[in-house]
């Protein structure tokens, strides 16, 4: 298998003062950048909060070189790639990921943007709406607050304890002042040295480096200006402070004039204090039956300052969790220099930096952290651990952490005589190659695919039962709980593992490094079956999402047909039918597999297994999500299973994607959560419009999108025959299997299987796209628009008339 990426990225400082990393991963199939500017929300003049996030917004809006619609939001999401951005206290982020011929496009529209921004009023009034709206759904979630409010215990002057989300009242866009102040800020931290570029990508160093000139030649140059240092965080010789609440405690603490090593320290001691292993403080506290759950993590850090946070979800008073945590740091500074903790460190940072994709490595280029701890790390480790309090007469309950037993695979021997990865109650188990005839549905429990090359470090492990009844929330939550610590072994291991329920469906999914794929399957399987005993009853409740989110949740099991629930795991294990995909893994993956299908429990299902159409009916269904917000999901299904009714649907939904955005975001204002895009739910491929609103009533978004569809056969004839096909290219090179991140074209394979596709789906795809033309497109807009296939509406509230039909 290929070996471990150079940790550490190309560096250098351009001539015109621009900071750059280059990192060159010739595994990877998309590139990424992502630019920090060091200039955040605390760098605003106090008379103007928020105006760094609302610049970081009217960035977006377009240039007259490229308007909004061809901007760069326009183009990544045209491409089938990811862009975002993001306003800290003291930096501003923008990053974006690109298939590899498209990538110089998106540089040069986030060069162009930075430099050249419109700054139109109209387009200000706008997105001041947009912010305001944030703002209120911000000021409306308990969490938002609750996070606010860890801040209560430090100095009333310093900038963590303002306000800066920004509304329409402290943006007064009509206000020559408030335009000045803007283009001051634009024009003192926008500019080459006060600039970080990260990209990553195949490219050799050189090629990405004249990149960067390109880039670096775009924006006005200027040397970096300094920051103006904050007032110290505390006020009084106290540097920590508790809050309580119910069944929470937090504890935070402060630290001030710290080495730049320091955040890489944070992040190793975080690590550790995380760990719920044996002997750890979490696994402490919970056999005293103290706390239930442990978070450490960095809150802030600037200048040499830090506030470090650690919450405790509790059963006892906090006096006494406070003495164990004092009690744990003093055993963990007594460990000299961390030698086997910090090598399992940086295995686990190697490991992750091996499955991260280009704008996770990106991303994580940009922060400029060390891969593990350094000396002047474990330096810096000691001094944040005196500052704490951490003193040496800790008592002896404590002990390292056990090894990850993932990061140390070791394959079992093949057993003989038996098909890659069987043992001998799966002897009828085959491969795709095994199956002469491809274009047939395979009938095997368990796929071993060769669509995908077999020598790469990644792999993915799908296996999905079906059971004779839906397992109660509470049983579901247990399972999840129980496969708590493997699956942050696993991810330290380089391999992502999911359980999830969906109706009377449960889905576990292995993605990443192969490697340890079959150790993580065999303990996986054997944490599910395990006898339900000794587990609480009283788990602990999922964090509440916002409404588009809780609708986005739920939506896979309403696509299902309901059935009674249970919650006798047992029960549900044993009248279960299984099946399974395996992509991407090497002959000595599969064979290590052995042992792991042995305890799949339930039988084969042989079946076939397609979601239920709906055929042209209109289904809504209202839920509660909790908040005063509205939301709404519309998920429309392909009108057939046919693969050219596929194709047409991803390009329907290709097209659609900047318009719908600009017409319910941009020029209504109904709300800043708005989307539409393909997706695939149980093997039904679908368009997904969602909307979320401070003020617009379900059935009110509902007429905007019904709108929106009629007008659809209109944009497709305005479309000029050199941008249709270009379109319509764009989106085939989606499906380039040289362009196709692995997890991605896995994503694709499991869901073509669920959808009773091929083997050589992805080989299809594209070449039905192709085939699509105008009149074949508006054919399709028109069985979208009458809802051949079906309308399902998920939503927060009102009662549609019919056709509608309502539903539980």
């Amino acid at each position: 298998m290929p070996a471990l990426n150079s940790p550490r990225p190309h560096t250098e400082t351009l001539a015109d003062g621009l900071r750059v990393t280059l990192r060159h991963a010739p595994h990877l199939k998309r590139c990424a950048a992502a630019l920090r500017v060091a200039a955040g929300s605390h760098d605003v003049p106090l008379a103007w909060p928020g105006l760094a996030h609302f610049l970081e917004h009217l960035l977006f809006l377009g240039t007259d070189r490229f308007p909004t619609e061809h901007g760069l939001m326009a183009y990544v999401q045209g491409h089938g790639g990811h862009v975002n951005a993001r306003t800290s206290e003291r930096t501003t982020d923008f990053f974006f990921e690109l298939p590899l011929q498209a990538f110089s496009g998106g540089l040069e529209r986030l060069s162009d943007m930075l430099a050249h921004p419109r700054m139109n009023p109209d387009d200000q009034q706008r997105e001041r709406k947009v912010l305001h709206a944030e703002f209120v759904a911000w000021s409306q979630d308990s969490a938002a607050q609750q996070q606010l409010a860890l801040f209560d215990g430090l100095s009333p002057v310093h900038p963590l304890r303002g306000f800066h989300a920004g509304n329409r009242d402290s943006l007064p866009v009509e206000q020559a002042d408030f335009q000045q102040a803007l283009k001051e800020f634009h024009q003192r931290f926008y500019k080459t040295g006060q600039m970080t570029l990260s990209l990553t990508g195949p490219q050799s160093i050189e090629e990405l480096r004249q990149m960067a000139l390109s880039f670096g030649a775009a924006i006005p140059a200027g040397k970096t200006v300094a920051q103006q240092p904050p007032v110290p965080l505390v006020e009084t010789s106290e540097t920590s402070y508790q809050q309580a609440g119910e069944r929470r405690l937090d504890l935070l603490f402060t630290f001030e004039s710290l080495p730049h090593s320091a955040a890489e320290a944070l992040a190793f001691l975080c690590h550790w204090l995380n760990s719920a292993k044996p002997g750890g403080l979490l696994a402490e506290l919970h056999a005293q039956g103290l706390a239930e759950h442990l978070k450490a993590a960095p809150l802030y850090q600037f200048a040499g300052q830090a506030v470090l946070h650690i919450e405790f979800t509790t059963t006892e008073a906090g006096s006494v969790i406070r003495e164990q945590l004092l009690d744990w740091l003093g055993f963990f500074a007594s460990r000299q220099n961390w030698d086997s903790l910090r090598d399992e460190y940086a295995a686990l940072l190697q490991r992750q930096q091996q499955v991260s994709g280009a704008l996770q490595l990106a991303r994580l280029d940009s922060e400029q952290l060390e891969t593990g701890l350094s000396e002047q790390g474990v330096a810096a480790l000691k001094d944040i651990l005196k500052q704490i309090g951490a003193v040496d007469n800790f008592s002896a309950a404590w002990q390292l952490p056990t090894p990850n037993p993932f990061l140390r695979a070791e394959a079992p021997p093949q057993n003989a005589g038996l098909i890659r990865g069987q043992t001998s109650k799966h002897r009828g188990l085959r491969t795709f190659a095994q199956d002469r005839s491809r274009s047939r549905r395979e009938s095997s429990p368990m796929q071993f695919s060769q669509s995908l090359p077999d020598n790469t470090a990644e792999g993915a492990i799908y296996l999905r039962w079906r059971l004779d009844a839906e397992p109660h929330p509470a049983l579901q939550q247990r399972l999840e709980n129980r496969l708590q610590t493997l699956r942050e072994e696993a991810r330290q291991a380089g391999v992502d593992c999911s359980f999830s329920a969906s109706a009377n469906e449960w889905l576990l999914k292995l993605t990443g490094l192969q490697e340890s794929m079959p150790t993580v399957l065999e303990h996986a399987l054997k944490e599910l079956t395990a006898p339900d005993s000794g587990y609480s009853q009283d788990e602990p409740k999922s964090p509440t999402l916002i409404p588009i989110k809780h609708l986005l949740k739920v939506l896979p099991a309403h696509c299902l047909e309901r059935t009674r629930v249970s919650d006798d795991v047992q029960s549900l294990w044993s009248d279960a039918r299984w099946e399974g995909l395996a992509i991407g893994l090497s002959a000595q993956t599969q064979a290590a597999m052995g042992l792991a299908l042995s305890r799949v429990p339930g039988t084969a299902d042989t079946q076939a297994n397609l979601a239920p159409s709906i055929n042209s009916q209109r289904l809504w269904t209202n839920l509660d999500t909790g908040a005063s917000e509205h939301a709404l999901l519309l998920f429309c299904p392909t009108a057939t299973q046919e693969i050219s009714d596929e194709a047409a649907w991803r390009l329907l939904a290709h097209v659609c994607q900047t318009p719908f955005y600009q017409r319910l975001r941009v020029e209504l204002q109904l709300g800043y959560a708005v989307f539409s895009a393909l997706r695939q739910l149980q093997g039904q491929t679908g368009i997904l419009f969602g909307v979320q609103s401070p003020s617009a009533v379900p059935l009110s978004l509902l007429e905007h999108i019904e709108r929106f569809l009629d007008d659809l056969p209109g944009m497709i004839d305005a479309i000029d025959e050199a941008t249709f096909i270009a379109q319509r290219q764009a989106l085939t090179d989606h499906f380039d299997m040289a362009a196709l991140p692995f997890s991605q074209a896995a994503e694709l394979l499991w869901q073509g299987k669920q959808g009773g596709r091929s083997s050589d789906y992805l080989t299809q795809l594209p070449l039905a796209i192709l085939t699509i033309d105008r009149s074949a497109l508006k054919a399709a807009a028109h069985r979208l628009i009458n809802a051949e296939g079906g309308w399902r509406c998920l939503a927060s509230g009102s009662e549609p008339s019919a056709p509608w039909q309502v539903t539980k």
